[in-house]
């Protein structure tokens, strides 16, 4: 397997780890001192595990890999996120209504581990959709 099939295969793990809401597994396809930028900020896993929590527990964000691309230790991921809001998240009670968008994540992977992971969403989009006012 090449190394870029090799780094692609983390993605994926680190997909199947999101959408079965398993934490301590995602934790342990970074590296220690991977850094996670996202709409919401940056920082290292301690920081954006609260927000993980919400988006998984609260509005069910489930990811559907829609295209993968590797060079080198990056890897460029194409997703289609949907969630429904049962729980509550981000100080708003549950509306039980979905969502659906376009969301993608670019990775650097180093020695089999994720260094840094940039992610970019139309969090607005999703927030309308979820019946959510924004901020």
């Amino acid at each position: 397997m090449s190394s870029e099939e090799e780094n692609k295969a983390v993605v994926i793990r680190y997909v199947d780890a999101f959408n079965r809401g398993d934490l301590q597994a995602l934790r342990g396809l970074l590296a220690d001192d991977a850094e996670i930028q996202g709409v919401m900020g940056k920082g290292l896993f301690e920081k954006v595990e609260p927000v993980w929590r919400q988006l998984i527990e609260g509005y069910g964000m489930q990811l559907r890999i829609e295209e993968l691309v590797a060079e080198g230790r990056i890897v460029a991921a194409r997703y289609t996120e949907t969630g429904t809001f049962t729980r509550p998240a981000f100080g708003h009670e549950p509306t039980g209504k979905s969502y659906e968008l376009v969301a993608m994540e670019f990775f650097e992977i180093e020695g089999g581990k994720i260094k840094r992971r940039w992610g970019a969403r139309d969090s607005a989009s999703q927030l309308r959709q979820l019946g959510v006012p924004a901020a």
